[in-house]
């Protein structure tokens, strides 16, 4: 596990904490969402180490308009730790906190080409038969893949890309 994960887990858990006792994940995650992909971009993360910057203008650089009073508290624990730059892998970690709890399953749908409503609702199905979880499905398309799909829910790849099959076939006849 790397430093950086280390060092986000308690904050984490803190967050998702606070979120599940005030029974409000879904705005925890977007203000988590947003103040990470601003602690993310490279004229923000220049920004924060610098010891000029004072804890509050870094508080609302990275609070989201109507963000709550907790999570600004929030962000300005990690200001005062020094953690604001943890706060991409922070949101990431909450993130796996929170579908567990929620009995989630995040799987994104790679395609050559945008899949009709009814195969991903016919992924989604499948996906539930086998974790036994309701599943949240994104899409992204590369066309690369040349046909078929590659499905990443977290720790189950399922590749049936024609470029995958290729590259098995091309590795099979090697050996």
């Amino acid at each position: 596990m790397s430093q950086a994960l280390t060092v986000a887990r308690p904050y984490a858990r803190a967050a998702f904490a606070v979120a599940r006792d005030e029974g409000n994940f879904a705005a925890w995650s977007d203000a988590l969402g947003f103040a990470a992909q601003a602690a993310a971009d490279p004229r923000v993360a220049a920004l924060l180490p610098n010891p000029q910057l004072a804890q509050a203008d870094a508080v609302a650089l990275l609070a989201p308009a109507g963000a709550s009073e907790s999570f600004a508290r929030f962000l300005t624990v990690l200001a005062d730790g020094r953690r604001l730059p943890q706060l991409p892998e922070i949101a990431g970690l909450y993130e796996e906190l929170r579908a567990e709890s929620e009995r989630l399953v995040k799987a994104r749908v790679t395609s050559a080409t945008a899949l009709p409503a009814g195969e991903l609702e016919a992924i989604r199905a499948a996906l539930k038969k086998r974790f036994g979880r309701e599943v949240e499905i994104d899409t992204a398309i590369d066309e690369s893949l040349i046909g078929g799909a590659v499905i990443d829910a977290g720790e189950v790849v399922i590749d049936g890309s024609l470029k995958g099959k290729l590259n098995r076939l091309q590795t099979a006849l090697a050996n």
